[in-house]
């Protein structure tokens, strides 16, 4: 029998197998056309991982630096970006245009990269004299809100007045094709729903995502069964901390869907009040400016600085409810002994 055509003879299929994915490994990219790397490989990747490969080689750079390539992956993690004006805000980012928008809304903010610089009594330059919001909201990875708004910052209303932008009118509702949950309806939407509001200075050729990406409170209206969902993200200033609030108001439908009710942007101090648009505008012109973080905060991560903040506030409260106690106290205690002081004085005159 012929040696040649006996099963001994052929090596086994992982061996081959092996010695294939060895040339490839050695290989590398560079036996592959650039138009394969970018259709089939770059355009499936998502923006971190397109951000990696591209420090791998000077040809990977390149072709990962293409201005489409991070125009479609903005507009396929943030819908709202696909707006004509809000495309045209990004072809003008300075560095890259979609990418550099890209890094720059990207990464949300976290508490330690931001602690310095965000003081509402010094801007570091003039402040912005519009912004721009560009809002998705996903529930279960399916978009049911995304808008673009812009807002004026220059009238003396704007500036004088509460902070506060809203999405929606009071009236307006907006229906989605998801079913309202049942069952444990807060740990479900706590799960399942996700929000990136990017702020946009059109002037200064910046953006900043203030959304902590998941819900940190859910929150259920006894009557109305209403769902209240809060996104906050903390930030560091010089005079102590300040949370930079969503709120979304999520409705039922007679049919039993989810409705959007409300969806509104505000900041509060760490005493609970809201400022006002002047203080405000200066705190978001330094977010604007500061550093990100490099990745997005889970679910945990974002609860425990909502949580930390909270107790904080709880704690400054009770400190202050302590001293206005300890003051009333003192008034009284002044008061009492001046009445007897009186009283005796009074006695005193009377005998003589």
């Amino acid at each position: 029998m012929n040696s040649s055509s006996s099963p001994e003879a052929s090596p086994p299929p992982s061996a081959a197998t092996t010695t294939a994915e060895q040339d490839f490994t050695t290989a590398g990219f560079s036996n592959l056309h650039p138009d394969i790397i970018e259709s089939h490989i770059l355009k499936r990747l998502d923006g971190v991982s397109l951000s990696t490969l591209s420090c791998c080689s000077a040809t990977l750079h390149h072709l990962s630096s293409q201005n489409n390539l991070w125009s479609n992956m903005c507009h396929s993690t943030w819908p709202s970006t696909s707006s004509q004006r809000v495309n045209h805000f990004i072809s003008t980012f300075p560095d890259g245009g979609p990418r550099s928008f890209f890094a720059n809304a990207f990464p949300l903010l976290v508490e330690l990269t931001t602690a310095k610089n965000l003081s509402p009594s010094s801007p570091s330059a003039p402040l912005p004299s519009e912004l721009i919001s560009a809002v998705d909201i996903r529930y279960q990875d399916q978009l049911i809100f995304t808008k673009v708004q812009e807002t004026e910052t220059v009238t003396g209303w704007f500036r004088c007045s509460p902070f506060r932008i809203d999405l929606l009118e009071p009236k307006d509702v907006v229906p989605t094709p998801i079913k309202h949950p049942e069952g444990d309806t807060c740990t479900t939407i706590i799960n399942h729903m996700t929000l990136s509001w990017i702020l946009i200075d059109p002037i200064g050729r910046r953006a900043v995502n203030l959304s902590s990406h998941k819900p940190v409170t859910v929150q259920r209206h006894w009557l109305t069964g209403e769902m209240q969902v809060r996104f906050a993200t903390i930030l560091t200033v010089d005079h102590g901390h300040v949370q930079c609030e969503t709120l979304v108001t999520c409705g039922v439908s007679e049919g039993g869907d989810m409705q959007g009710k409300e969806v509104s942007l505000q900041i509060e101090d760490r005493d609970g009040m809201h400022l006002i648009g002047k203080d405000s505008l200066v705190i978001l012109q330094r977010a604007l400016e500061g550093k990100k973080g490099g990745r997005k905060p889970g679910l945990q991560e974002g609860q425990m600085r909502y949580k930390k903040f909270v107790e904080m506030r709880r704690e400054r409260r009770e400190r202050k409810l302590r001293r206005d106690v300890a003051l009333d106290l003192f008034c009284v205690a002044f008061w009492v002994s001046t009445l007897l002081a009186l009283f005796w004085r009074f006695q005193g005159t009377v005998k003589n």
